[in-house]
């Protein structure tokens, strides 16, 4: 059995802070049990917005050539698929949303061309590091991710929320939490665990 790919996508547009200790970790978990893994962080891929011009919805293929090419090959290829990110005002942040509204050319293969979704969904996990005083919490991080998750024939099947994490790393005073997002990664990265 070859080892799964578990490909992270590191959502904060600032490195090495709560979001990025909480990805560390679980990939660092991950290839303890042997899987191969990829880091993607959105706010370094070059990845333009979205024009909304549906030209994917004649061949399920996007008509920008930027960053996005190369993570929709990580994005195709991988057993799993981690997003790490900070809540900004209740969501995620715009360099993120930009890859999932990339994903558009997912969507328009499934609903408008009629492709059939994956024989079998991929395991996903989102890690959420989250400030306190927001009235709104962290839902709305949530929903993008479920709904891209949905595209891309990825289940949802961990959450951790690491809050309230304001300075760029209090999530090192949870060792609990970065402790569950290494073994999280640890059991995702396991040979057959996306099966």
């Amino acid at each position: 059995m070859t080892a799964p790919l578990v490909l992270g996508v590191a959502g904060s547009p600032r490195r090495r802070g709560n979001s990025d200790v909480m990805l560390d970790a679980a990939l660092a978990g991950a290839e303890a049990a042997g899987a191969r893994v990829e880091r993607v962080v959105a706010s370094d891929a070059g990845i333009a917005p979205c024009r909304g011009c549906n030209a994917c919805s004649r061949d399920g293929r996007c008509i920008q050539t930027d960053g996005m090419v190369a993570v929709y090959e990580l994005l195709d290829a991988a057993d799993v698929i981690v997003v790490a990110t900070p809540v900004f005002f209740a969501s995620v942040p715009s360099t993120l949303k930009a890859l999932y509204d990339r994903c558009q050319p997912y969507w328009a293969r499934r609903y408008v061309l009629g492709e059939p979704p994956p024989g079998h969904k991929r395991p996903g996990a989102l890690l959420i590091a989250a400030g306190g005083g927001d009235p709104y919490g962290h839902g709305c991080a949530e929903a993008p991710t479920r709904s891209v998750f949905a595209v891309l024939g990825v289940e949802l099947t961990d959450e951790i929320v690491a809050e309230p994490v304001d300075a760029a790393r209090d999530v090192l005073a949870k060792p609990e939490v970065v402790e569950a997002c290494r073994a999280m990664g640890e059991r995702l990265g396991r040979p057959g665990a996306g099966a």
